[in-house]
């Protein structure tokens, strides 16, 4: 036979959740041919209990901090999770060249399929070579000193170029509005054109605090880094409305955790977003339990009509890399929402906001985006004891 039949409970075109009266057509490379009713579909059809989906897509991740698992104490908070990382990055290569291999792994176990991934170095760049997931590498920038700006945007643009020498999709992007100082912004912003840009977006209530009032946790942050922030006045602004408009070249703008975005960030991005822009909204529900242990308002996305997508984070702060876990923590603290929206969060949505809807993210001929079946769901919905396994 020169084709796989696949048929399940539930078949979830990236569009649509059908029932099982249909039959994916797919070659033995991965490449789909059709979707047929199960009446016309003949012979040694490959039948299964559950889901089939496309694959995943982990719209943020930090594939370089998969060593740092298990060594992060959890509920922190932001601001001293950020300085463990920072201060924790430094093991023996073969170390983090190892838990990078064992990440990549497990994500294409658990059906993953492209990822938004976060670089502040080169480190994974050997392991993306091998081409066995889909990437687009956020090349991530920081520098909160003016003075500094030139040297770390020059450090990024190397790192840029070695990605793309590889010809691996890549972005240079900041870090988060308060690690990134005007001069870095003014760096960076000419090769915004045309990119998918990713940011780091009202994490901790303490973000808003200091670009209101200048107070508040993060001085205590530039305090333990020994960084003099003396330099700063408020902008009497809340996070968002700081930086978003610089975002206005970029074609596709991933705002990633969002846990203390309230309705007027939105109306503010609603206002300003380029009108050829695709602004996504990235839910890293279980790293928001890990850090702050508070979750993103996903109700109050769903009622403005958001485009949602959805991430892991790292290992650093999660302690899976897993969409269907994600789909899960949402399912139990949103049980209203549909599972045909979460699987379009976790596929087709993520697929267009790295720009790779051409070639996955939905069951459409021509396309490979990988399939997946997510096991033990009752009456269509996920349940906390469904499971995700890789057909290819």
């Amino acid at each position: 036979m020169r084709y796989r039949k696949l048929k399940a409970d539930y078949l979830f075109t990236g569009g649509k959740l059908l029932n099982n009266e249909h039959v994916l057509i797919v070659n033995f490379d991965g490449e789909i041919i059709n979707i047929i009713d199960a009446k016309n579909a003949g012979e040694e059809i490959e039948t299964f209990a559950g889901i089939l989906s496309p694959g995943f897509i982990n719209a943020h991740c930090h594939l370089e901090l998969a060593h740092l698992k298990n060594i992060i104490q959890e509920r922190t908070g932001l601001v001293d999770f950020v300085f463990k990382v920072v201060t924790q990055r430094h093991f023996a290569e073969d170390e983090i060249l190892n838990s990078i291999e064992k990440g990549e792994e497990e994500m294409v176990q658990n059906g993953i399929i492209a990822v938004g991934d976060i670089c502040n170095n080169t480190s994974t760049v050997s392991q993306k070579i091998k081409r066995n997931l889909h990437y687009y590498n956020f090349i991530e920038t920081s520098g909160w000193l003016p003075e500094i700006a030139s040297l770390r945007f020059e450090r990024a643009k190397n790192i840029f170029d070695d990605f793309e020498k590889h010809n691996l999709k890549s972005s240079i992007v900041p870090h988060a509005p308060y690690s990134v100082s005007e001069n870095l912004w003014k760096e960076m912003m000419p090769l915004f054109p045309g990119k998918v840009i990713s940011i780091h977006n009202q994490e901790s209530a303490q973000e808003n605090l200091f670009f209101l009032e200048g107070k508040g946790d993060f001085t205590k942050m530039f305090e333990m880094m020994k960084i003099d922030n003396s330099f700063y006045v408020a902008k009497k602004k809340r996070s968002i409305e700081s930086y978003f408009k610089k975002f206005s070249s970029a074609k596709s703008v991933i705002l990633v955790h969002n846990t203390f975005t309230e309705q007027q960030d939105l109306d503010f991005i609603h206002e300003h977003k380029n009108k050829n822009q695709l602004v996504s909204i990235c839910l890293c529900p279980n790293a928001n339990l890990f850090i702050e242990n508070t979750l993103p308002p996903v109700d109050l996305f769903l009622r403005n009509d958001c485009q949602i997508i959805l991430g892991t984070d790292s290992l650093a702060s999660n302690h899976q890399l897993n969409i269907l876990e994600e789909i899960k923590t949402i399912v139990k603290n949103f049980p209203e929402i549909k599972t045909e929206t979460l699987l379009k969060w976790s596929t087709i949505n993520g697929a267009k906001a790295l720009q790779m809807e051409n070639e996955i993210g939905s069951f459409e001929n021509g396309k490979k985006p990988g399939i997946v079946l997510i096991e033990n769901v009752e009456g269509g919905r996920i349940t906390s004891n469904s499971k995700v396994r890789n057909l290819g």
